[in-house]
């Protein structure tokens, strides 16, 4: 069984994903309408040295896109930042982000 680990901070709370499993298809939620262009957010200061920005994001909530906000993360790392996949037949679809 894989298990899902949850540590991180955001902001003093936040979290970071370090073991999942492999999405299949099935998986996914489909959206026929592409994302809006993103929103540009103005960082916050950083709250100390080997903190990363995970960008903010679209997500598919209640039928239609919703913000979420960037916020700094404790992780010391990189942050891949997630996007909207677009395919030809289905739809887009969200990739998460992850530490990479």
């Amino acid at each position: 069984m894989i298990k899902h680990f949850f540590i991180a901070t955001m902001m003093g709370l936040g979290f970071a994903l370090t073991a999942l499993p492999a999405p299949s298809s099935a998986d996914y939620v489909y959206v026929q309408v592409g994302p809006p262009a993103a929103i540009y957010e103005t960082r916050p200061p950083r709250p100390h040295a080997g903190y990363v920005w995970v960008g903010g994001y679209y997500r598919w909530y209640g039928g239609r896109y919703v913000w979420t906000h960037g916020y700094w993360a404790n992780h010391g790392g990189a942050w891949c930042q997630g996007h909207w996949r677009n395919t030809p037949h289905r739809g887009y679809y969200w990739v998460p982000g992850y530490w990479c």
